[in-house]
């Protein structure tokens, strides 16, 4: 398989210092997948990845050693070093923007570096079909992961927040993840707008933890009326209230939510404590939520298999 491989390093022994500058140079409606190998360090940018440019793999060797962190908010203009403007709204204030598909990053860290109580502070917000995530941290407080639009899967990743840190329309599995609740707040708030679309969050076999405090944490509220969050075989701390879900004070979306659990455990798995309008799946509804057919249903293209057969391992 033909692939272009082009090098970032701050201190300059790289063939670009920063990470926008090695996307820049990725060729519009870009064909052949590249990667870009990020060598360890801190990197300070705005990232985005532009719908014009599919096909980009973001590579590095350890999450905590390679960090792009940046730290604008919904309320404020921040400029990128090139004097583009990032956005504002919750929509445009991610520290890193993917609109390009089939992209993938490995070994990351994503990060909103504005304080708690900033407000909306995204730290990636993904705009983009059939985009993966491996071995990957998403560091923020508020709206940390927006998962927007597309289909996406998440693996060994960990993500952290306090509210609504893991939010959008998007179809996602998210497998072996460990989600950190780091204050009082709401998990997931995904944006189901009718019971046709097949958007929705799945948690499988993930961990579910927080500051050693007991039930200051909802597992989800639903941002639109009809949000769908599913959490299978996931170990969930104390720190998840008893009643679990919560209804954004709109009590109509009890009607439609679909917040579902199957065969979780841990002390935060309180199911005879749930709202009553949130329930455990049988084991025949629960089969379509446990495979990566969830995100990827067409056998005659498996894109997640084909994306996770060019995984690179980072060069010595």
């Amino acid at each position: 398989m033909s692939r272009r491989v082009l090098r970032v390093a701050a201190d300059g022994s790289g063939d670009f210092r920063t990470v926008q500058e090695a996307i820049d140079a990725v060729p519009q409606s870009n064909r052949v997948r590249t990667v870009i190998q990020v060598a360890p360090g801190f990197y300070r940018e705005a990232v985005y990845v532009p719908k014009t440019k599919n096909l980009i793999t973001l590579a590095a060797s350890q999450p905590e050693t390679t960090i792009l962190s940046w730290d604008n908010t919904a309320t404020r203009i921040n400029h990128h070093q090139s004097s583009r403007v990032i956005g504002t709204g919750t929509f445009g204030c991610g520290s890193t923007i993917v609109e390009g598909e089939d992209f993938i990053a490995e070994n990351i860290t994503f990060e909103n570096s504005a304080p708690q109580g900033s407000g909306q502070a995204v730290a990636i917000r993904v705009t983009a079909d059939r985009c993966a995530f491996y071995n990957c941290r998403f560091l923020g407080w508020q709206d940390t992961l927006y998962l927007h639009y597309g289909k996406q899967y998440l693996r060994d990743c960990y993500i952290e927040g306090s509210v609504d840190f893991i939010f959008g329309n998007a179809t996602a599995l998210l497998e072996h993840c460990h989600i950190h609740c780091k204050s009082a707040g709401f998990i997931t708030a995904q944006s189901r707008k009718s019971s046709q679309e097949p958007t929705g969050y799945v948690f499988l076999r993930c961990i579910i933890t927080g500051t050693g405090s007991s039930s200051y944490s909802y597992l989800g509220r639903p941002w639109g009326p009809f949000g769908r969050v599913v959490l299978a075989y996931t170990w969930i701390d104390c720190c998840i209230k008893p009643v679990g879900w919560h209804n954004w004070d709109k009590p109509e979306n009890e009607r439609n939510a679909c917040f579902y659990e199957y065969r979780c455990f841990g002390p935060g798995c309180c199911l005879s404590n749930r709202v009553t309008w949130a329930r455990e799946l049988l084991d025949e509804e629960a089969e379509q939520f446990l495979l990566h057919s969830f995100i990827d249903p067409d056998p005659e293209r498996p894109w997640l298999v084909q994306r996770m057969a060019v995984k690179l391992p980072i060069s010595a």
